[in-house]
């Protein structure tokens, strides 16, 4: 098949290591149309690639332009990019706008990227978190608001438009070379808040695999939503150490202490908001999505720890004596 006989998919959020990993694994069976927010990535022969603000207009165009078959939408705006306002505007009513032009261009095929955050870290949350559970992250802070939004939105076009063929896919933390999530910059700090009294399991997914797993779905024939978690759970105190951090204790009591703590030391690993997280437990049961497209983790937590302490190792070397 030659380049202009493959179909045409619209990829968001391409300047991102995930999505660069996504693209690289999608383009020998598609002509790849990338969409960033921030700057215009650079586009290999073939591809097609567009700066655009995902809530005004831009879409619109690249849609006129191009015949897009299929979407992967991996441009949510991180907690940390944004203010609360923006990143909704960004985050749903842009999101709405996409949904709304795969429904009028005949896209049939569509993948979004939500979070785990969207089920909130509480201490009544049951061992494992499936597909079905509440999500109550909004009940915690308001500043999660776009993500569950964002989650109610895929859910309302998924069941009333079955002919997108949605699927939406609930990751852990992604860690990794290149990522700048909020849990990657907390690993990749020499020193990290860790709550007194606390060490909560958490789950951790190597960019690669997520890549994998983001590939799988979208070319599968199974829509619905997914968790995605790797195989393993880890203290985080554990996983700091084993990244080279210098853990550094914060009194949990009162609670408004390490939340004011976050706020003025703007810690972007640690935002005040996910405070909650660094406290209970949310791990997520991916049984569903291994199971469905037979998936499964290539790289261990190790694997992922020892990025982001050879970074410090290097960091050392090239201070000098």
């Amino acid at each position: 098949m030659n380049a202009t006989q493959k179909p045409e998919i619209l990829v968001t959020g391409a300047g991102g290591a995930l999505a660069q990993a996504v693209i690289k694994l999608l383009k020998p069976d598609y002509r790849v149309v990338m969409v960033d927010f921030r700057r215009q990535v650079p586009a290999e022969d073939g591809m097609a690639s567009y700066r655009v603000d995902y809530d005004k207009y831009g879409f619109r165009e690249i849609f006129n332009r191009h015949r897009i078959e299929g979407v992967v939408h991996l441009g949510r705006v991180g907690l940390y990019q944004l203010n609360m306002r923006n990143r909704y505007n960004h985050n749903v009513l842009g999101t709405q706008q996409l949904l709304d032009l795969c429904r009028s261009h005949g896209v049939g095929r569509v993948f979004l990227l939500s979070t785990y955050f969207v089920y909130g870290a509480s201490p009544y949350n049951p061992t494992r978190l499936t597909e079905d559970a509440p999500l109550k992250a909004t009940e915690i802070t308001k500043d999660l608001v776009d993500t569950v939004e964002l989650e109610n939105l895929c859910n309302i076009y998924l069941w009333k438009y079955p002919e997108l063929n949605i699927r939406v896919l609930r990751p852990c933390n992604i860690a990794g070379p290149g990522v700048l999530n909020s849990i990657s910059l907390l690993l990749s700090s020499r020193w990290v808040p860790v709550l007194m009294g606390y060490a909560p399991h958490m789950q951790f997914i190597h960019v690669s695999d997520a890549a994998r797993a983001v590939a799988v779905a979208f070319k599968g024939e199974h829509s619905g939503v997914f968790n995605l978690a790797g195989d393993e759970a880890i203290p985080y105190p554990e996983m700091a150490r084993l990244c080279g951090c210098r853990r550094l204790p914060i009194p949990a009591v009162p609670g408004v202490v390490p939340k004011l703590l976050s706020q003025r030391l703007d810690w972007k690993g640690w935002p005040p908001y996910l405070v909650n997280f660094f406290k209970y437990p949310v791990l997520l049961d991916s049984s569903a999505f291994n199971q469905t497209f037979d998936f499964y983790c290539e790289y261990r937590v190790e694997d992922i720890a020892a990025h982001y302490a050879e970074l410090k190792f290097n960091a050392k070397l090239g201070e000098g004596p």
